[in-house]
């Protein structure tokens, strides 16, 4: 399979399809708890996902198969993000229950846990591999060396918006680096986006003067951001959210770019092709769409959920 497109949410199914033509290909079901998130490994084989409190994986390309292959025990909550490393061999995940872990999937239990001190919301891998980010509902984005197992910095940013949390923060949504890593991006759940170089973010973080490189709101004043994710050729992020849009950003200017708004209800998710020209989006309307970036029109839906589809996996590279 070339194209490996996959969704989840609330309807404890994960459902593959046919990306071109929009057909419901496979259906595996996922016992006991929604699916907060999905991740397909690198080399397409296999297909990680996080629901309460479990990590499962299943086999992409065996689909007599319908049961897990492997599962990952250790969270006490529910799995909110998870992710691979670039061999694939490992798989590194945040959960609700305030870790961050890291897992060798040679064992079903995790070889790393680092306490965040706080529900963790969204984790992120350096594209060096040797660090983890990790934003979380204290409002505090934390950066994680695997080499000393240590945080290696605690950023949390000025906020403009109030919050009703124990410390008076605004919980971060989503984090994300670059691919070419030269860009940290970190999103509160009031949809406030900021952005730092992760290089100064670890050298500069306790200087008075330390700002980020940019800061804006990305969706009306009231409305929750829900996801932000920077595109494989770096050019773009994307941000999604409860007021029924994704909305595309240029990573240069930090300027709106375009505004893609088809979608009925909260969109939870967004994810982009390998080549950065399309993307697919994820919503409670019970529905995913994929959208070409060059004219900001969807061409493809995908109907067969029950209820909100609230995460989605792809991988289209030819690597």
């Amino acid at each position: 399979m070339s194209v490996i497109l996959a969704t989840a949410g609330h309807d404890d199914k994960i459902r593959f399809w046919e990306a071109p033509s929009g057909i419901c290909s496979r259906i595996l079901r996922y016992a006991d708890s929604q699916v907060n998130c999905l991740e397909i490994t690198p080399d397409k084989q296999y297909l990680a996902a996080g629901g309460n409190p479990h990590i499962r994986l299943f086999e992409i390309n065996n689909s007599s198969n319908q049961n897990p292959i492997l599962t990952l025990e250790g969270h006490a909550g529910n799995v909110t993000s998870l992710g691979f490393q670039r061999n694939g061999r490992y798989l590194y995940s945040g959960s609700e229950d305030g870790t961050v872990k890291l897992w060798d999937l040679r064992s079903p239990t995790f070889s790393r846990s680092f306490d965040s001190k706080g529900a963790v919301n969204s984790v992120a891998l350096h594209p060096n591999q040797a660090e983890i980010i990790s934003g979380d509902q204290n409002g505090s984005i934390k950066i994680w060396d695997l080499g000393s197992a240590k945080c290696i910095s605690d950023i949390i940013p000025d906020a403009q918006t109030t919050s009703t949390s124990a410390q008076g923060r605004v919980a971060i949504q989503s984090v994300d680096v670059s691919n070419d890593g030269r860009t940290l991006v970190a999103a509160n759940n009031h949809a406030e986006v900021f952005a730092w170089n992760p290089s100064d973010a670890i050298k500069k973080q306790n200087d008075d003067s330390f700002q980020p490189v940019a800061k804006f709101r990305a969706h009306a004043l009231g409305a929750y951001l829900l996801h932000a994710r920077i595109s494989p050729d770096c050019r773009h992020l994307v941000t999604t959210s409860s007021d029924k849009t994704a909305r595309l950003w240029d990573t240069t200017t930090w300027q709106l770019t375009q505004t893609l708004s088809q979608h009925n209800k909260w969109v939870w998710d967004a994810v982009f092709s390998a080549d950065s020209s399309y993307l697919v989006t994820a919503s409670s309307d019970r529905t995913a769409r994929l959208w070409n970036l060059r004219t900001g029109t969807p061409v493809r839906q995908y109907v067969d959920h029950d209820y909100a589809v609230t995460c989605v996996a792809l991988n289209d590279s030819s690597t």
